[in-house]
């Protein structure tokens, strides 16, 4: 049985004010996204693929048309209801990596369990789980100041993933990374869309990331200039 698209995108547009006027980042956008697809939104800056990141991540919300992410309407949900979706099914992968620096690698990855009240022992396992997806259980008391760029994003890459989410938005995780570790990064990424299903979207214009793109949304001032499926 064929199941159902998890992100559905109909008509989207996006706008944002500037003084009197308003500037329009996206375009009539529409596009379906299904379980376990690696996927990425390919394009110069400026042309709109962060901005339709971000409402994907119910971080921001259409001006107009419908984005269904796990059947959630993103534009019809209140602050507290786009703050569970995210807690609960979305992992994020920045290109800063955004981690605690003052906590260590364990305290980091373990930091999305604690909302969801898991018990100690259960948070401990998923943990070790994640890191060990990433290479880096001999890291777990280390803190980020300690680690190379790519420790720190493969710390990133656990913690979004330690909750096993059904969907990983990742805006150019390799962005500070040299080729070796952007390959290590982006084989891990593949691996974990492999053993786990999770559907992974990118935000790029980093030719290795687009190398290992299965599915390629070319976008140009803010509306799609081609959408490319590659087999398996």
């Amino acid at each position: 049985m064929e199941h159902p698209p998890i992100i559905q995108i109909e008509h989207l547009t996006k706008s944002f004010p500037m003084g009197k006027a308003s500037f329009t980042a996206l375009t009539g956008i529409s596009l379906n996204f299904g379980k376990g697809e690696f996927a990425g939104f390919i394009g110069p800056s400026g042309s709109g693929k962060t901005t339709l990141l971000n409402i994907i991540g119910s971080l921001d919300v259409p001006t107009s048309g419908e984005v269904l992410v796990l059947g959630n309407s993103i534009g019809g949900l209140t602050a507290r209801q786009a703050a569970r979706l995210r807690k609960e099914n979305l992992g994020f992968i920045f290109q800063s990596y955004n981690l605690l620096a003052v906590h260590t690698v364990f305290e980091n990855v373990e930091f999305p369990l604690l909302l969801l009240n898991y018990a100690a022992s259960e948070r401990r396992r998923m943990v070790m789980d994640a890191l060990e997806w990433v290479g880096l259980t001999d890291k777990i008391k280390s803190k980020p100041p300690q680690l190379s760029g790519g420790e720190c994003q493969r710390v990133a890459i656990a913690r979004a993933m330690v909750k096993k989410p059904s969907l990983v938005l990742a805006d150019e995780p390799t962005a500070n990374l040299d080729a070796a570790n952007s390959h290590n990064i982006l084989q891990t990424m593949v691996k974990l869309n492999r053993e786990l299903n999770t559907t992974f979207l990118f935000a790029t214009h980093d030719d290795k990331v687009i190398g290992y793109l299965r599915r390629k949304v070319y976008l140009l001032d803010g509306k799609i200039d081609k959408d490319e499926v590659f087999p398996n």
